[in-house]
């Protein structure tokens, strides 16, 4: 069986991509995985940009939360190219104390954001040691620009959130991960639909076969011969049958999955089990080695 490649893992898991925009600095990339959440990657409009642009990143994003369904899970994770600060005091509902340093214009932009859209700035919820902390680094400047954030009724799933010392994403960008635990409901085993058969099988016992033959006879008026019109005699008897003897539910368990069991894998191990039994009646480096061969050949299976 060929191995997947990690591409191909991904590609499987992800339901929908799309670019919502690529312009001026910034990026905006959504996935829908299969996972019931939509991830979204972006690139804030930077610094230095004009007070209109970046008002029109924020009124894209905004147009983008707004077009997926209140109750699914959101987990945005961007560099927002700004500073949400140390302190929450008077943001409480949208963010932690776990900052870094203080709060910039962009930075206010991000916490508006998260009020609009119910969302929380993950980062901030857990204390860290700066150094866990700090998202962007680059000559002696020290600060916090990369966020994930969630919607307020998921962050009880976020169990932590920081930075990866050590490891870059993008040049002076640090990793910044989260760990999140997600309910995961047993999927019931699906039900197929059969045909209800009668249960014919219970005319061997004596007691049901007397009585499946006095409604029968009943049922066509006490004749002994049968009439001469095969479908309605037929008819009666399926009707008597399963008034009678009953019929089954028409509903059965799906069988368990065995795709691996196949002759290739049935005739391996048969060859194994011959090849033991000789060593072990017989055991000469001859049958030694036919059942070292035996083994290696079932586990390429």
């Amino acid at each position: 069986m060929k191995k997947r490649s990690k591409e191909e893992h991904w590609k499987e898991g992800m339901k929908e991509g799309r670019k919502e925009g690529r312009k001026e600095g910034r990026v905006l990339l959504v996935f829908q995985l299969r996972t019931c959440f939509q991830l979204q990657i972006q690139y804030a409009a930077n610094v230095g940009c004009e007070l209109e642009e970046k008002e029109r990143f924020w009124s894209e994003l905004d147009e983008v939360m707004e077009s997926i369904p209140t109750g699914e899970r959101v987990m945005i994770g961007a560099d927002f190219n700004g500073h949400v600060g140390e302190g929450n005091t008077g943001d409480e509902e949208v963010m932690g104390k776990f900052g870094v340093k203080e709060r910039n214009l962009e930075g206010q932009m991000i916490v508006d954001f998260a009020k609009r859209m119910d969302m929380a700035v993950v980062n901030t919820y857990f204390q860290k040691r700066e150094e866990h902390r700090v998202t962007y680094k680059s000559a002696g400047r020290r600060t916090q620009v990369d966020y994930i954030l969630c919607r307020r009724g998921n962050l009880k799933e976020i169990s932590d959130c920081k930075v990866v010392v050590g490891e870059s994403v993008a040049r002076q960008h640090r990793m910044v991960v989260c760990r999140m635990t997600l309910m995961v409901c047993k999927k019931k085993r699906s039900e197929i639909e059969i045909e209800k058969k009668t249960k014919w099988w219970k005319l061997k016992k004596e007691e049901c076969c007397e009585e499946f033959r006095q409604k029968l006879r009943q049922a066509l008026g006490g004749q002994v011969v049968l009439p001469d019109d095969w479908e309605t005699t037929a008819e009666v008897i399926r009707e008597t049958g399963r008034k009678v003897l009953g019929v089954s539910s028409g509903r059965r368990k799906e069988d368990k999955e065995t795709w691996w069991w196949n002759e290739e894998v049935q005739d391996s191990i048969q060859r194994k089990r011959i090849a033991k039994k000789k060593r072990d009646m017989d055991r000469t480096e001859e049958n030694r080695q036919k059942g070292v061969t035996a083994q290696s050949e079932e586990g390429g299976v």
